[in-house]
């Protein structure tokens, strides 16, 4: 089963990643017009295709192409065909209508509905968000009281709302749809649409989806105020973060940072609130104060360039506990955490692991083979109530029932720092109060891709710096 987000976001990768709408829709269209004939018992019946004006009228065009030869067919459009809203229901309305009878607007709908065998329904799919609009209510009140067998396409149209078509069978495009049942979708039949499931796995440009865009009437701090604990032996990393973070869209980012670093930090950029510690290493003294400066915050980043004194281990392992809001915790944080896993109860986030973070933080050797490798990583995610995103030549994401693979990166992202730009990704994603999960995904994706951008720019001279400044190149593409 697959909610109608992730099927929008699916919709739009398999585009990404080469397989077309145009594709998806001629899969579909065969399908209904073989359910049409094969459970419907409609070869040689009158059927009557009723369609909207997006892609799921589009996909009962391109059904009315296909069972032209098996059955009378007439199409009725809910609007004229100059209101047909997307590029691919347009091509399959010119595909087919000299092949069939075609109507544009439903005012002889009681009239065709009397002379039906069957009736499919393409009028609303995935998409409706809502109360049924006319000319929609009013046409599916009087498809659902003409008697008639119905097919509905992917989904029954109004699914959920207070007017909705109640089919014979209904046949789910890829998978079934969440809130599906027999009870409110009759028969319901599976067609593989052609999706490769290496597409289904991967994240990608629909991962965006999921991004939310700042309203016009928003006020500073309202899109996401990230704190930052990190530096100390080490000063660029939670700049990195910082910057990452900003370039992802948050309003405010704040940085907690042990003395000996708050002067090199602060001189990174005017844009970070910085705040000093009182030691040259983070330590269980600081507990309070960075405590009281999360309360303000959305979200927050622990580890980046704290260092692995036992000192600031054992702070870590103590902070995590006094901070209530969601959590990235990267490099040296995940040290601290390794020490005892139970300061992670009730708490939320993302760890962001490589291999040899990982087996300091499970215990675990993780296998070269990447399925065996998943289910670990799934297992010990699910144990410990966090999303890991497991980097690597495939990063692994997984909150421990879902699982996303991300490919989007480059030999150059060896390079120091873009660790810390993916947690500054993650961590802007949590302040803006994106799941974890799903800021996860969007992060693995936005980092690689802004480091191809870069690489194709800097080539193997490419640093981290250049990478965080194309992270706008990627929202601008894909938002």
């Amino acid at each position: 089963m697959i909610s109608p987000e992730e099927m929008r976001v699916l919709d739009r990768n398999c585009e990404f990643f080469g397989v077309s709408v145009q594709e998806l829709m001629e899969k579909a269209g065969m399908a209904v017009a073989d359910a049409v004939v094969s459970k419907l018992d409609g070869k040689g019946k009158n059927v009557l295709i009723l369609c909207g004006t997006g892609n799921n009228g589009g996909d009962g065009l391109t059904a009315a192409r296909y069972l032209k030869d098996n059955a009378r067919v007439t199409v009725i459009l809910a609007r004229s065909a100059d209101k047909l809203a997307t590029r691919e229901a347009a091509e399959a309305y010119q595909r087919v209508k000299s092949q069939v009878t075609m109507m544009e607007a439903p005012h002889r709908l009681d009239e065709m509905l009397g002379e039906a065998d069957i009736v499919v329904d393409g009028l609303l799919g995935i998409g409706m968000r809502g109360e049924i609009k006319e000319p929609y209510a009013s046409m599916i009140q009087r498809v659902n009281s003409c008697g008639k067998p119905m097919l509905s396409i992917d989904v029954p149209s109004g699914l959920g709302a207070s007017v909705t078509v109640k089919p014979t069978a209904t046949v789910a495009l890829h998978d079934v749809k969440t809130g599906m049942t027999p009870e409110n979708s009759g028969q319901i039949i599976v067609a593989d649409i052609g999706i490769p499931q290496e597409i289904v796995s991967r994240v990608g440009p629909g991962e965006f989806l999921y991004y939310p865009r700042k309203k016009e009437a928003s006020h500073k701090g309202e899109n996401g105020r990230l704190l930052v604990v990190g530096g100390g032996p080490f000063t660029g990393a939670p700049a990195f973060v910082g910057l990452a973070a900003y370039r992802i869209g948050v309003d405010v980012v704040h940085i907690a940072t042990p003395t000996i670093a708050y002067p090199v930090i602060a001189s990174f950029s005017p844009n970070f609130i910085v705040h000093q510690l009182a030691g040259s290493r983070l330590l269980r003294a600081d507990i309070p104060q960075i405590a009281e400066i999360a309360t303000g915050m959305d979200a927050v980043v622990i580890g980046p360039g704290l260092g692995s004194s036992d000192a600031t281990l054992e702070a870590v392992h103590e902070l995590i506990p006094n901070i209530s809001i969601p959590i990235v915790i990267d490099a040296d944080g995940i040290t601290g955490v390794s020490k005892n896993l139970n300061c992670l109860k009730g708490k939320k986030g993302v760890i962001t692991p490589h291999a040899r973070e990982y087996k300091v933080l499970s215990g675990e050797k993780l296998p070269d083979d990447l399925t065996q490798k998943t289910e670990m990583v799934k297992a010990f995610a699910k144990r410990i109530g966090f999303t890991i995103l497991l980097k690597g030549p495939t990063d692994i994401i997984t909150d421990g029932d879902r699982v996303k693979f991300n490919i989007t990166h480059n030999p150059s992202m060896t390079v120091g720092g873009t660790g810390d730009s993916l947690a500054g990704i993650v961590g802007g994603l949590l302040a803006k109060h994106v799941r974890p999960f799903e800021a996860a995904r969007i992060a693995a994706f936005t980092n690689g891709y802004a480091g191809n951008i870069a690489f194709k720019e800097k080539s193997y001279g490419m640093m981290t710096s250049d990478l965080i400044e194309r992270i706008p190149n990627v929202l601008l593409e894909f938002l």
